[in-house]
């Protein structure tokens, strides 16, 4: 094992000894075995010198400019399978931990910019935290969306400093929580500028030297400290807690749990007790197979965060994007103005009346107060984002544009004359998208004069929440082109994926033979109540059935008629979903769709649909419903899913099951805890998968016919990750 050097360990004129580190060969400082090992050595020479009289504090800092320390080696997490070297592992460093804590001087953790996972486990074993009031200071504990817990005295530390509901909040969510928030919790001793950073470190470590109890961290509120201060409180937070987790996660994730199981059998017992239980636990998780999967996941992000949309070879670079134009001032429009204003950036919506263009400003403005709301920005930094957008009916606007996305309405017609009209009014180098989300990039590109800087960018709504960006290439967009929508995409904080153009793209064309399917399911018998339970019951955020109302019932319709003249027999809508079309409802949007809806929430099964449906047998009664039929529809739910995700890789839509996977995730939740829907699909191996297809062709008829690819990997025998890999299995992880 290599020697790291960092940290360092310096100390300076006022007995202060600085432990910093600065990995030279990282943009972050990650806790890599190497670097712990280090880390005791400087901890050995800071407690000798403490001993000596040299040093009157240890301050642990960072190098980096915008970050403390990014958490531990999730390589190294992901590739540990025996739980026996797992515990040996996280004993490690909790052992590295406790060194801190028993130092015999004053301690202080000072932190600017991301303190993620063990760098924030390793501030709580400080004395006290030191925080910057930097935009870029956050603290977290993401361990939880990992699928295991802080194990570095994170779960045993956190609840003794701020209070047990103050840490179940970072604990069960990961979430992180600014400079502030964290002085406001008890989480941060101080929060001092950052343009003073090091000078008011060491003023505030100067100042606890001759006084500890002047960095005392605040107290929590008196509600909190009366409802904790007792078991019978205690087991009701938790208990609480506990029912909110399942009703998240339908218990699908144990980690949450086992934070939970640790708080509530240790709050009494020692620090040592509680460290170990964290051990034991974080060991049976770090093996699970729900772990491994959300490591994928993560993997799969965090290649997608790094990347450029290009295959490999292109040297093509992206545009740097300062102003975008938007075409189009409705909700789309307005939530893509007002996100892209978030992230610093000039934006002009253009639409043909000054109402739209006022309901476009008007969305964005509710965006914009709604984080002011919950605290996610200051009045100032509301205040910016609004001037940062203009809007207006004349072309003029877009001259300055780096970037242009139109979103209007998804007509063809429409679209081709907007496009071509504000190829007029930008610059030559001005990237031009559109956000459709079915229709034919090449076929909109015959109406320009410079298709090779035209290309797909297709947001998922709500804009603010829906993290995947399909950036979608038609025959002649160019690798600058891609790029660019490509960075953009990620410096508005989203996860894209390049797709080729065709039929419903990526993720439309996976969700249309799984929503018609539900609707054969349902001419089959099955109540709509049962379908939905069971796609929920395996993972899915909702039911097919309700996804269509939230999609909107004309929306889904005109998808699914397209994605039929397209593809052909095997995508021929149910009889059930062109009854549906034919009764006039909307979904949410209109209040009424399969389910009832008042003030936008659902309320129930409408069950006056069903008279509607004509091939939908009439229910007498409460049905019974078997396992066997649970298991019929989530097979036929899940496997009209796989075998059209089969199809678009041998299509060449995207180019690896990673891409696939991150698609579906990322755009539509399909369960994290599963890895994937083709990673899912390899579990059961592709000869499983055909023998199940063969069988539901059988019974259900060409829409099952097995594609071509499952035939080869079956008889190949070969997953569709080792088929089809992608960055995450080309970089050995």
């Amino acid at each position: 094992m290599n020697r790291s050097p960092s940290p360092t360990l310096h100390i300076d004129e006022y007995r202060i000894a600085w432990i910093t580190f600065d990995d030279p060969e990282r943009s972050v400082n990650v806790l890599t075995e190497p670097v712990m090992m280090r880390f005791g050595e400087t901890l050995d020479e800071a407690r000798a010198a403490a001993r000596e009289g040299r040093a009157v504090a240890v301050v642990i800092r960072s190098g980096k400019a915008e970050s403390f320390i990014a958490g531990a080696d999730i390589d190294a997490i992901g590739d540990v399978e025996d739980p026996n070297v797992a515990e040996k592992q996280v004993r490690f460093g909790q052992s590295i931990y406790n060194d801190v804590a028993s130092l015999p001087v004053p301690t202080v953790a000072a932190i600017h910019g991301v303190c993620v996972g063990g760098g924030l486990e390793m501030s709580l074993a400080c004395d006290f935290r030191v925080t910057s009031d930097s935009k870029k200071t956050a603290l977290n504990l993401p361990e939880v969306q990992l699928g295991i817990l802080p194990a570095w005295g994170g779960t045993t530390r956190l609840p003794r400093l701020v209070g047990l509901q103050a840490a179940l909040d970072l604990l069960l969510t990961g979430k992180p929580v600014d400079a502030r928030k964290a002085k406001r919790i008890g989480l941060a001793s101080e929060v001092v500028p950052a343009e003073l950073f090091s000078d008011e470190v060491r003023k505030f470590t100067l100042a606890v030297v001759d006084d500890l109890g002047a960095g005392a961290p605040a107290k929590p509120k008196l509600m909190a400290r009366l409802l904790e201060s007792t078991p019978p409180g205690r087991k009701l937070v938790l208990k609480m807690a506990r029912k909110k987790v399942l009703q998240q996660t339908g218990g699908h994730y144990p980690a949450p749990l086992r934070i939970l199981d640790v708080l509530s059998e240790n709050s009494n017992r020692s620090v040592e007790q509680s460290l170990a239980a964290e051990a034991a636990a974080a060991a049976e998780l770090l093996v699970s197979p729900v772990c491994k999967n959300l490591i994928h996941v993560f993997r799969m992000r965090e290649a997608a965060r790094k990347g450029t949309g290009l295959p490999a070879g292109s040297s093509a670079q992206p545009r740097d994007v300062r102003m975008v134009g938007v075409l189009g001032a409705g909700v789309m429009g307005g939530g893509i103005g007002q996100l892209a204003a978030s992230r610093g950036v000039r934006v002009y919506m253009k639409d043909i009346n000054h109402e739209a263009v006022t309901g476009g400003l008007k969305h964005a403005r509710e965006l914009v107060d709604k984080a002011l709301s919950r605290r996610r920005i200051s009045k100032l930094e509301a205040a910016q984002q609004m001037e940062r957008i203009a809007g207006g009916l004349e072309y003029h606007g877009l001259s300055g544009a780096d970037l242009v996305v139109e979103a209007i309405v998804e007509k063809m017609g429409v679209k081709k004359a907007v496009l071509a009209e504000t190829e007029g009014h930008v610059s030559d180098e001005c990237v031009i998208a559109t956000n459709t989300s079915s229709l034919s990039v090449a076929e909109m590109a015959g109406a320009m004069t410079r298709p090779d800087r035209f290309c797909g960018m297709h947001f998922f709504n709500p804009v603010h929440r829906m993290p995947l960006v399909e950036v979608i290439r038609g025959p002649q967009s160019s690798d600058e082109a891609i790029a660019t929508v490509y960075r953009f995409a990620v410096m508005l904080g989203k996860v894209p994926i390049t797709v080729q153009d065709g039929p419903g793209f990526l993720v439309n064309r996976i969700l249309g033979p799984y929503l018609n399917e539900a609707g054969f399911l349902l001419a089959d018998g099955y109540s709509i109540e049962t379908i939905d339970r069971v796609a929920k019951e395996f993972g899915m955020p909702m039911g097919p059935l309700r996804l269509i109302d939230e999609v909107g019932i004309d929306v889904s319709g005109h998808a699914g008629a397209a994605l039929h003249e397209a593809l052909g027999p095997r995508l021929e809508p149910s009889p059930v979903l062109l009854e549906l079309g034919k009764t006039g409802r909307l979904g949410r949007k209109g209040g009424s769709g399969f389910y009832r809806y008042e003030g936008g929430k659902e309320k129930g099964v409408d069950e006056s649909i069903i008279s509607a449906l004509p091939s939908v047998p009439a229910r007498v009664g409460v049905p019974t419903v078997s396992e066997e039929d649970e298991s019929i529809i989530r097979h036929r739910l899940l496997f009209a899913m796989i075998n059209e995700a089969s199809r678009i890789l041998e299509d060449g839509i995207v180019r690896s099951a990673q891409d696939v996977d991150l698609g579906m995730i990322m755009g539509t939740g399909f369960p994290p805890f599963r890895g994937g829907l083709l990673r899912f699909a390899d579990t059961l191996h592709p000869r499983g998968v055909l023998d199940r297809l063969s069988d539901l062709h059988q019974r259900q008829g060409v829409r099952f016919a097995p594609a071509p690819a499952i035939e080869r990997l079956a008889a190949a025998d070969r997953t569709f990750y080792e088929a089809y890999p992608g960055t995450v299995e080309a970089a050995g992880a």
